[in-house]
C-alpha cells in the first residue's frame, strides 16, 4: 500500500500511476462521502438508481463488474445534470450456497456469508462507484428480516398468504423442496444431480394469482421503457387464456368436474377427458376402479413423478396414459366420455383436466390414435369464414377450373394424423352448425350458461408463489401452530422472530427443515392463549427478500416501519433500475406483485416499482460462459491489480452495447490504460488559466467539443455507453493534435476541451477524471460538477460535402458552405471539371437542388 505522500508524489510529477491516482480519491471519496443522497431539505429534482443487489458467494466476478459500472454511469450521469441521486448498496444475504457450504465446510452460514459480503464491499469500493454508503442493508440481519415477517403477517391479513397441500420439487438425495428454476431442462436437480421427483407437502403460499390480470394489462405502462423480451417473458409467464369452465358429470360421482376450455365451441367433438396423473382428483376417480387399474395407475404415476414438466410437455413424446374406468357425460351430447389419465395434462393447468377434442388438438389427436379412441370432426376448416364470394376461374372454353382444394374428407385427421387447428365453420356441432370460430365460442357460452352446465372464465399459467422453504438460512415464517390446529401469527410486537444459533444443529437435509429440531426455538406459547404451540420450521423463498428491498434503502435504520411512506413517496418507483436478463420473470414478477399489494394497502402511492430497465449482456470467454468448473473465468481482482479500476471500466463500456454479451477476448483494458493516460497526460499540458475565455481558443477544436457536449446527454439516456467512450476518444485526440500544433497548450480551447474531457469521462473513469479535474485547478469534486451546455453556434457546420449526380449517378462532389444558396451550389456543380467531362456536350434537361447536399442533373 503507498503512503499518501508516496500518491502525491507520483500524481503530481511521475508519469500516470494508475493505483497511485486510484488509492487517492478512493481515501478522499471515503472521507467526504459526496455520493451520499440529499435529504428532505434538497430542493433538486431526484433520480433513484438501483444496480440489482448481489449474493455474496465470493468475490465480485465480472458480471458484476459490468452491471454496477452501468448503473453507476447513469447515477453519475444524472448527478451531472443537476439530479439528488440516490444510488444505494446492499447484499442478497440470505440464501442456499451459504447453507450448502456450511455443510460442505463445517462453518457456520453466518460467518461464510458476512465474510464474503465484507470482501465484495472492498472490491466495490475499489471499483470507484458511487454508491451512498450510510443505508448499507443485508436481507439476513434481523433488522431487515423483521420487516420480511412483517410483510407476511400484512398479506396473511388480506387472505393473501395461505397454506395448502401442494406437489413440490423434490430432490431425493438433497431432501428438500427445490424452486422450478432448480429444475434443470432435464429434469435433474441443480443441487445433486438427481431426478427430481413430485412429493406433496403443507406449504405456504403468496396468492399472485390474485393480481394475475393487473400483472398482465400494466405490463402495457411499461412498453419503451422496459426491454421487449422482458415485457413477453412477463406475458409468456402468466399466460392468460380466456375461454369457459364447463361442468361434466361423472358417472358414480355425486360432485361435477369442472373443466377449463378455450374453445368451448368444439365441446360437440369431445370424445374422451383427461386428467392430471399427479392431481388429487385422478386418485380419487381411481380409487373405485379395478384393482389391475389401480396398480397400473400407481405404477403409471410413480414413471410420471421422475418427469419433469418440461418433457411432459414436449409435443413429439409419445403418448402414454392409463384408462382409470370411469366415464364422464358430455354436457350437449349426452354421450359417455371415458376418462383416462395422462402425463401430458398437468395438475397445475386450469383444473387439472381437459376435455379432449382429438379431430382439432394435436396432443389429444396422437393420445386418441395411440389408444384407438373416437375421432370427431367439428370446425369444417374448408370452408371459407369471411362471408366472400369465392371467384371461380375459368379454362379457355368457360369451363370452371377445379381450384384443387381438398374436401374436409380428404383431411380427416383419423387418416392423416394432423390435427385441424385452422379457422373455419362449425359442422356436426347442432345449434352451432355454420358459424365461424369467433360467433361459435360466443354462442356455446350463451348455451353453457343458460343450461347452467358452464360460464365464461380465465386460467391462467401463472401459479401461486410457494414460499416455503425446508432450510436453515432464511427468514422464519412468523406463525405458530397450536395444539388444537389453530394457526396464529406473531404479533407485531414480537417480531422479529430471529433464527436461532446453530450450534447443535445439523443442517444435512433429512426431508424436513432443520429448525425443526431445535427443540428450545420451535417450542413456544400460542401468544393469544399462552399455551403451548410450535413455531413454524419453515423459512421463506429468497426471492421475498428481493421483493421490496428497493423501499427498505429509502429508511434502512428505522426500526419504526418497513419503510416511509412518505419517503416512498418521495422517491418511488425507481426510475433506473440495472441487472441481468437472467432476472427477468420471478424476481421482477415477484416485485411488481408485492408493490401492488402494497398501493392497494395504501403504503405507496405507484403500482409498478420500476419505471426503467436496463438489462446488461453477460461477460463471456471465447464464445462459453465463464464458470469454476470450466476453469476459464476471468478474475476481478486480478484485472484490478493488472490495470486498475478505470480500464476495466472503460474498457467494459467500450466493449459493446448494453444489452449485448462482450467476449472477454475482445476487450482491451490494456488499450483502455492507454487512451486514459493520454487523457491525464492533457490535463497536465494545459498552461492556460481556469479563468481563461474559451471564446478565443481555437474553433475547430471548439467544435468538436461543443458537439460531444450536444450530442452526450441523449446518448447516455439511450445507454449508448460505448458510442460515449468512441466520442471521448475522438476528442483526446483533437486535444492532442491541437496541442501539437500552432495553436498549442495554451490555447483557451484546449483547456475547455480537457474540462470536458474530465467532467465526461467521471462517468467511465472516475479516478482519473478526478485527477485531471484537480490538476485544472478546480476543486473537488468533478463527480458534482453540473455539465455544460453546447454553444449552438458552434454546432453549425462551416463546410459541407455536396453531391453533383448526372442521370441518377454520382458524377463529382464539392466542398462549400453550409449556408450556400441553391443558385450558388447550381452554379458551382455546372463549372465543376468532372461535371463537364461527365456532361460531354449533352444538354440538361432538368435540375434538382436541395442546399447545401445535392444537385441533380437530368439530361436530354
Amino acid at each position: 500500500m503507498s503512503s499518501p505522500t508516496d500518491i502525491a508524489t507520483a500524481a503530481e510529477n511521475g508519469p500516470y500511476d494508475v493505483h497511485a491516482v486510484q488509492e487517492k480519491w478512493q481515501r478522499i471519496w471515503a472521507e467526504k462521502d459526496p455520493f451520499r443522497a440529499g435529504g428532505e431539505d434538497d430542493t433538486r429534482p431526484r433520480k433513484y438508481v438501483l444496480a440489482m443487489f448481489p449474493y455474496p458467494s465470493g468475490d465480485l466476478h465480472m458480471g458484476h463488474a459490468e452491471n454496477y459500472l452501468y448503473s453507476d454511469i447513469v447515477a453519475r450521469f444524472w448527478r451531472h445534470r443537476g439530479y439528488n441521486v440516490l444510488n444505494p448498496i446492499g447484499w442478497d444475504s440470505f440464501g442456499l450456497p451459504a447453507e450448502n457450504a456450511a455443510i460442505k465446510r463445517g462453518v457456520e452460514p453466518r460467518g461464510w456469508t458476512y465474510g464474503n459480503i465484507a470482501q465484495q464491499r472492498s472490491s466495490m469500493q475499489q471499483y470507484g462507484v458511487s454508491f451512498d454508503w450510510s443505508r448499507v442493508l443485508h436481507t439476513s440481519d434481523p433488522e431487515y428480516y423483521r420487516w420480511n415477517q412483517w410483510l407476511f403477517q400484512r398479506l396473511y391479513e388480506k387472505g393473501l398468504a395461505y397454506r395448502k397441500d401442494a406437489l413440490v420439487n423434490w430432490d431425493p438425495v438433497d431432501q428438500t423442496v427445490l424452486a422450478n428454476e432448480q429444475v434443470l431442462p432435464d429434469g435433474t436437480s441443480e443441487r445433486s444431480g438427481a431426478v427430481v421427483v413430485k412429493k406433496k407437502l403443507t406449504q405456504w403460499f403468496f396468492r399472485i394469482t390474485e393480481y394475475a390480470d393487473r400483472l398482465l394489462d400494466d405490463l402495457n405502462q411499461l412498453e419503451g421503457f422496459w426491454p421487449h423480451k422482458v415485457l413477453q417473458m412477463q406475458r409468456n409467464w402468466i399466460g392468460r387464456s380466456v375461454g369457459a369452465d364447463i361442468d361434466f358429470e361423472i358417472e358414480g360421482r355425486a360432485n361435477k368436474i369442472t373443466v377449463f376450455s378455450t374453445r368451448p365451441d368444439t365441446l360437440y367433438g369431445a370424445t374422451f377427458m383427461v386428467v392430471a396423473p399427479d392431481s388429487d382428483l385422478a386418485a380419487e376417480l381411481v380409487s373405485s376402479a379395478s384393482p389391475e387399474a389401480r396398480m397400473r395407475f400407481q405404477d403409471y404415476l410413480d414413471t410420471v413423478q421422475k418427469t419433469s414438466e418440461i418433457d411432459r410437455q414436449t409435443a413429439d413424446r409419445p403418448k402414454t396414459g392409463v384408462f382409470l374406468e370411469r366415464y364422464a357425460i358430455n354436457p350437449v351430447t349426452g354421450e359417455r366420455l371415458p376418462i383416462w389419465a395422462a402425463d401430458y395434462v398437468l395438475a397445475g393447468y386450469g383444473h387439472g383436466a381437459v376435455m379432449a377434442v382429438p379431430a382439432h388438438d394435436q396432443r389429444d389427436l396422437d393420445f386418441a390414435r395411440a389408444f384407438d379412441l373416437p375421432i370427431k370432426v367439428v370446425v369444417d376448416t374448408t370452408a371459407p369464414v369471411t362471408g366472400a364470394i369465392p371467384v371461380i376461374e375459368l379454362d379457355a372454353e368457360g369451363v370452371p377450373i377445379d381450384p384443387g382444394a381438398p374436401g374436409i374428407d380428404e383431411i380427416d385427421p383419423a387418416k392423416t394424423g394432423v390435427a385441424l387447428t385452422g379457422d373455419g365453420r362449425m359442422m356436426n356441432s347442432g345449434p352451432l352448425d355454420g358459424l365461424s370460430k369467433r360467433n361459435a365460442i360466443a354462442r356455446a357460452i350463451e348455451q353453457l350458461e343458460a343450461a347452467g352446465t358452464g360460464r365464461a372464465a380465465k386460467t391462467y399459467r401463472l401459479r401461486d408463489w410457494l414460499i416455503s422453504r425446508q432450510r436453515y438460512w432464511g427468514t422464519p415464517i412468523p406463525m405458530v401452530h397450536t395444539a388444537d390446529g389453530r394457526i396464529v401469527p406473531v404479533p407485531d410486537e414480537q417480531l422479529p422472530v430471529e433464527l436461532p444459533a446453530m450450534e447443535g444443529l445439523d443442517l444435512t437435509p433429512k426431508g424436513s427443515s432443520p429448525l425443526g429440531a431445535a427443540t428450545g426455538w420451535v417450542e413456544t406459547v400460542d401468544p393469544t392463549t399462552g399455551e403451548p404451540a410450535l413455531r413454524d420450521p419453515d423459512t421463506m423463498d429468497t426471492f421475498v427478500d428481493s421483493s421490496w428491498y428497493f423501499l427498505r434503502f429509502l429508511t434502512p435504520g428505522d426500526t419504526t416501519q418497513a419503510f416511509s411512506s412518505k419517503d416512498a413517496d418521495r422517491w418511488g418507483p425507481v426510475d433506473f433500475y440495472i441487472g441481468g436478463v437472467e432476472h427477468a420473470i420471478l424476481h421482477l414478477l415477484y416485485a411488481r406483485f408485492i408493490t401492488k399489494a402494497l398501493f392497494d394497502m395504501g403504503l405507496v402511492e405507484f403500482t409498478e416499482p420500476f419505471s426503467n430497465l436496463i438489462n446488461q449482456g453477460m461477460v463471456i470467454l471465447d464464445g462459453a460462459k465463464m464458470s469454476k468448473s470450466k476453469g476459464n473465468l476471468v478474475l476481478f481482482q486480478d484485472e484490478l491489480n493488472a490495470h486498475g479500476a478505470d480500464a476495466l471500466r472503460v474498457a467494459l463500456a467500450f466493449a459493446g452495447p448494453v444489452e449485448d454479451d462482450k467476449d472477454w477476448s475482445d476487450v482491451s483494458t490494456t488499450g483502455a490504460a492507454k487512451f486514459l493516460a493520454r487523457a491525464w497526460r492533457i490535463a497536465h499540458e494545459v498552461t492556460s488559466a481556469p479563468d481563461v475565455v474559451w471564446a478565443e481558443g481555437d474553433q475547430a477544436l471548439r467544435r468538436v467539443t461543443h458537439r460531444l457536449w450536444a450530442d452526450a446527454p441523449a446518448l447516455i439516456e439511450q445507454t449508448k455507453f460505448n458510442v460515449v467512450v468512441a466520442r471521448l476518444m475522438e476528442l483526446v485526440n483533437a486535444t492532442r493534435k491541437t496541442i501539437d500544433g500552432p495553436a498549442g497548450a495554451g490555447d483557451p480551447a484546449v483547456r475547455e476541451a480537457a474540462e470536458a474531457i474530465a467532467m465526461i469521462l467521471d462517468l467511465f473513469a472516475p479516478h482519473t477524471a478526478e485527477e485531471m479535474w484537480e490538476q485544472l485547478g478546480h476543486e473537488p469534486f468533478v463527480g458534482l460538477a453540473t455539465w455544460r451546455q453546447a454553444d449552438p453556434t458552434l454546432l453549425v457546420e462551416e463546410s459541407v460535402t455536396a453531391v453533383v449526380q448526372i442521370d441518377g449517378k454520382v458524377r463529382g462532389t464539392l466542398t462549400v458552405p453550409a449556408r450556400i444558396s441553391a443558385d450558388e451550389l447550381e452554379a458551382l456543380a455546372r463549372a465543376d471539371e468532372k461535371v463537364v467531362r461527365s456532361l460531354a456536350g449533352r444538354e440538361i434537361a432538368r435540375v434538382v437542388v436541395r442546399a447545401p447536399k445535392v444537385v441533380s442533373f437530368t439530361t436530354a
